[in-house]
């Protein structure tokens, strides 16, 4: 992954170990597809987030990779069985980070790290909107808007 505010190249090197699909179902979940799904389900109509439903799945049932076990992502499952939310949840948690670093500006106005911070996560947010437009996510006249950002995730839009 590259660098997001320079030109050159990330390190990173974060790879997921290679688990063979013969292997998978020894030692590492007693649990069914069925009963994963269904579990998945009930976490979805909770209203938790995708990546919440992940590290729930790993702490107290012991899937340790949810796309092995139901041999498609977890988004994928869940757009299959009509459970979507209308913005996605890394736009959703950019739009949180923002009203919260809003806020705080509001309370301390001369806070100028926090404003340079709240200009870089509008960018990001502004970026990802884009993507979401083109790729047909998002409707082609939704925008980011801050003054409606704060009823958005309150969940009232």
């Amino acid at each position: 992954m590259a660098k997001l505010y320079t030109r050159r190249k990330g390190k990173s090197k974060s790879r997921k170990p290679v688990i063979d699909r013969a292997e998978f179902g020894k030692g590492t979940s007693e649990t069914s597809k069925e009963e994963i799904e269904q579990i998945i389900l009930n976490y979805a109509k909770e209203g938790t987030s995708p990546a919440l439903i992940g590290e729930k799945l790993k702490a107290n049932n012991n899937v340790k990779y949810i796309q092995h076990a139901l041999g498609k992502r977890l988004v994928a499952f869940l757009n299959e069985n009509n459970i979507k939310s209308s913005v996605p949840q890394d736009l959703l948690d950019l739009i949180r980070k923002a009203v919260k670093i809003r806020k705080h500006i509001e309370n301390n106005k001369g806070d100028v790290h926090n404003k340079t911070a709240l200009s870089r996560t509008e960018a990001k947010i502004w970026r990802l909107t884009r993507y979401y437009t083109r790729e047909g996510v998002l409707p082609s006249n939704w925008k980011y808007n801050p003054k409606t950002a704060e009823l958005l995730i309150k969940g009232k839009l």
